[in-house]
């Protein structure tokens, strides 16, 4: 089992937010109409976008072992989300109800082959399996500064 890491700290205009994580810094923020400065994406936008990341790489990694003549692949996300239960108008989950994605693959197979490497895809990426079976989020304490 190995453990990542990252933080979030909000930073002085709009609602951004960079994240440090692997090393690497990421600015986050909310369009203007959700009091952000549009300067990142808005972190369930980059949840889609770390899904198809994974899913990209998922099937670079293993497209030669599978037999899969990979030329090109790309990764249509989009998620449906209940903006009135964030904002607190009524209850709800405020996450996302359905994620839909197609994947695009150039390759040299049969629409079977590449169906079947579709779906080792789906089950290979952590990314995805931790979307599609959810995991134990566990808050480990409050720092007052």
């Amino acid at each position: 089992m190995k453990t990542f890491k990252a933080s979030a700290k909000k930073l002085k205009e709009g609602m951004q937010v960079e994240v440090n994580a692997a090393g690497f810094k990421m600015i986050f923020d909310e369009p203007e109409q959700m009091g952000g400065t549009n300067q990142g994406a808005n972190p369930m936008s980059a949840a889609l976008g770390v899904m198809g990341a994974c899913q990209t790489i998922v099937a670079f990694l293993f497209a030669e072992k599978m037999g899969i003549k990979l030329e090109d692949f790309y990764v249509e996300l989009e998620g449906d989300m209940d903006m009135d239960a964030l904002m607190q108008k009524h209850e709800g989950r405020t996450g996302f109800q359905e994620i839909r994605y197609k994947m695009h693959i150039k390759a040299d197979n049969t629409i079977e082959e590449l169906e079947k490497f579709g779906h080792f895809i789906e089950q290979t990426c952590p990314v995805s399996d931790t979307f599609n079976q959810g995991s134990n989020l566990k808050n480990t304490g409050i720092v007052k500064e």
